[in-house]
Formats: structure tokens, C-alpha cells, sequence
């Protein structure tokens, strides 16, 4: 009988450069969001590291935000989809609103957020959003 190592961290291919992960909407969902995109850099740092180290952390900031975004704006759950491109990754995050993101004004003297969009924006060099009858993806292509 062979026996298979519950601690191999061998994974297939397709497992390193894709991930899909769903949320049912709670708070401690975002963290949990991140977790899962931190895991999928790690495996994909093994194939190829960043180009610059700032690309892990930008991403990681990118799917926190569309993450607490999700849950704050978008009530129930979502899913996260990670995608390693030819040059960068592909982040998608889906939820059940079909409301198009907007941004905010920001004004960091009375606190309440508005930065996470412009944040978004500044980061990613492509978003887009596709609405359906059952929510939006938000698409973003991040460098890596």
C-alpha cells in the first residue's frame, strides 16, 4: 500500500498558477482572503519570484482591499480568484452586489475610508468590472 505524505507541498502546475477560493461574507473574511493570495504568491514565487518586491506586497494590498470592500459594501458571500498571466497576475474578486464600485472622497483628518479604490487604481495596471445578474467581478492585472 502506498502512503502519501499529508505534508508534501508538491503541487501540480495548474495548482500553483491559478487558486480560486470562496467567503461567505464575514468580516474575518478578509483575512482570510489574504491568507489564501499569500499562499498562491508563495507557491508561484517558487516557479518565478517577483520582478520587484513590491509586487507581493501590492497584491496582497489589492485583495485586501476588494476583499473588506466585498464584505462592507456587497453583503454575502464572494470569491476570489487568483491567476498567474505572462507577466503580472490576474486578481478577481466576485461578489452579489451588482453596484459598480465608485470612488470616494478621501480626507484623512475624519477617517471613514475612501482610499481603497483610488489604492486600487494606483496599484493595478488594468481594472475593470463586469456585472451580472447575480453580482459584479472585479478584474485587476497586478505586475509581477
Amino acid at each position: 500500500m502506498a502512503f502519501e505524505s499529508r505534508w508534501d507541498r508538491t503541487l501540480a502546475a495548474e495548482e500553483i498558477t491559478s487558486r480560486v477560493a470562496g467567503f461567505p461574507g464575514e468580516l474575518h473574511d478578509v483575512t482570510d482572503a489574504r491568507l489564501v493570495a499569500e499562499e498562491f504568491l508563495f507557491d508561484l514565487a517558487r516557479l518565478q519570484a517577483p520582478s520587484a518586491p513590491e509586487h507581493w506586497d501590492d497584491i496582497l494590498l489589492v485583495v485586501t482591499e476588494l476583499a473588506a470592500n466585498a464584505v462592507q459594501y456587497a453583503p454575502g458571500p464572494f470569491e476570489l480568484r487568483l491567476r498567474r498571466t505572462f507577466d503580472g497576475v490576474h486578481v478577481v474578486m466576485h461578489d452579489t452586489s451588482t453596484t459598480e464600485p465608485a470612488p470616494r472622497p478621501f480626507h484623512p483628518s475624519h477617517g471613514g475610508g475612501g482610499i481603497g479604490w483610488h489604492l486600487i487604481h494606483t496599484l493595478c495596471d488594468q481594472v475593470s468590472v463586469v456585472t451580472q445578474d447575480d453580482g459584479k467581478d472585479i478584474h485587476v492585472f497586478l505586475p509581477w
